[in-house]
């Protein structure tokens, strides 16, 4: 049996506006009905694999929850780190996990945003590099180019593969290349794009840690014997993992150790690194013009129209080579070849405290999500969408009163010591001061109105007294 550990928690600025850091692209639907997360999961479940351990950060850890229930799928663990430390301890970490339950545990580690079409070609180069695991060898996975990238590092061969599908041997890793060496690279047939995934024993590569990374193995070890039950999540202890370095499993472990095999696979992948990678991986017209929401194409050629509003229509006319994405709060505008500097815009907007560079209209919650429809200086109206079962905390404001308006559903609302059912088409007002919560008793989805009358109507405005997600006094909603 084989446990995917699914690594969760990137930002994805290269695909904003639709991608930000409070919900990046891996929780978005891109390409196909499912998120990237969901179809990663997905892709790796059913027979021979067990359920995931997901690697997250705390914002994310109920949005992981959330989207593994709509997709049929329940996580063994959901492990919590305290803060962002880039692959080699995420995964390290989840190795040690593992090994305590199973001291012959077998890990597929793979980041939660890639795309594989073809899920099952996927399964069985799984399923071929086994061979090596069994060896004790650790594997990685290479993608056969299809054209010269150069936003990708790469694996070169010590020899062409010449269609082999199962592990072959590794010569070294390469940094990313300028566009003459990538073609270079790609008519040689001994260079593959490093994906990211790899498989190996639990114990085979903390090994390796113990061989090139000793500290940082010291350090997980204690962040995993410490580590927290809460609330159904696995929590890392903060005080060891906050000194641990922030670095690639490539750099710290891989491109050192002597044991690795390469599974080549040509059947299809991306990272979506870039909106010039969901164009090529998307659906496309007879004149090339990728087209998502309310958005019409008149003489465009090889662009991507995209609109994520239902209340925003979005019409190119003559474009040619282009990316256009429009949302409620922001609109890009960039030639396709100039994809990968979109991060450059989100680091502008940063400068200028643009509040675009990071948030959604629409803030998730643990309960649910709101979004603000209007805001004034003394006041706020907001759509507010709470799931079956869920619950805001019980707060009070020292700044602003509300007037709530259930619109769909119903909610069990508490003021101070009264609690009543509000139902559709009713009211209720929370005094200045008042403690109170809403809940959702039904098994729909309960969604009202609020508006929000005060001298300040900041999320900050709140003190929390229970809240059965945990949250401290100084978390939102």
């Amino acid at each position: 049996m084989i446990t995917p550990v699914i690594l969760c928690g990137g930002s994805g600025t290269r695909l904003w506006p639709l991608s930000r850091k409070a919900y990046p692209k891996q929780f978005v639907p891109l390409v196909g009905d499912n998120t990237l997360f969901q179809t990663s999961a997905l892709r790796a479940s059913g027979d021979g694999f067990c359920k995931p351990l997901v690697i997250t950060n705390s914002d994310f850890r109920f949005i992981v929850q959330d989207q593994l229930a709509a997709a049929g799928l329940a996580a063994q663990t959901i492990m919590i780190e305290p803060a962002a430390r880039n692959t080699a301890p995420a995964v390290l970490a989840a190795a040690l996990h593992a090994q305590s339950g199973d001291p012959d545990a077998v890990l597929l580690v793979a980041p939660s945003d890639h795309v594989v079409p073809d899920a099952a070609a996927f399964v069985a180069a799984v399923h071929a590099g086994m061979r090596s695991v069994e060896q004790g060898r650790l594997v990685t996975f290479g993608i056969t180019p299809t054209y010269p990238e150069t936003g990708y590092g790469y694996l070169e061969l010590a020899q062409d593969p010449k269609g082999e599908a199962g592990p072959v041997a590794l010569s070294r890793f390469v940094e990313k290349p300028d566009m003459a060496r990538a073609q270079q690279m790609q008519e040689s047939g001994k260079y593959l794009w490093n994906s990211g995934i790899f498989l190996f024993r639990a114990r085979d590569i903390i090994a390796a840690f113990h061989q090139y990374m000793p500290d940082m193995l010291q350090l997980a070890t204690q962040a995993v014997a410490d580590a927290q039950e809460d609330i159904g999540f696995l929590r890392l202890a903060p005080e060891p993992w906050a000194q641990i370095e922030d670095i690639s499993i490539d750099h710290a472990v891989m491109e050192k150790a002597d044991n690795l095999s390469v599974v080549p696979f040509a059947a299809g992948w991306s990272d979506l690194g870039g909106w010039d990678a969901v164009w090529r991986e998307g659906a496309r017209d007879a004149q090339g013009v990728q087209i998502s929401g309310a958005a019409t194409s008149i003489d465009c050629e090889d662009t991507l129209l995209r609109s994520d509003s239902d209340d925003l229509e979005l019409v190119g006319i003559g474009l040619k080579d282009m990316v256009v994405v429009a949302m409620n709060d922001a609109v890009l505008v960039a030639d396709k070849s100039r994809a990968q500097d979109v991060k450059l815009a989100v680091a502008a907007l940063k400068k200028k405290g643009a509040k675009q560079a990071t948030e959604l209209p629409k803030d998730h919650r643990p309960w649910g999500w709101f979004e603000s429809l209007a805001l004034g200086s003394r006041f706020q109206v907001k759509r507010i969408h709470v799931h079956p079962g869920a619950a805001l905390s019980l707060q009070s404001h020292f700044h602003r009163s509300e007037h709530w308006i259930v619109v769909e559903g119903t909610a069990k609302v508490t003021v101070d010591t009264e609690t009543r059912l509000v139902t559709e088409n009713q009211s209720i007002y929370i005094p200045l001061g008042a403690v109170h919560r809403m809940e959702n008793p039904g098994k729909v989805p309960m969604v009202l109105i609020e508006v929000q009358t005060g001298s300040y109507v900041g999320e900050d405005d709140i003190v929390r007294y229970e809240d059965k997600y945990a949250r401290g006094q100084g978390a939102k909603g």
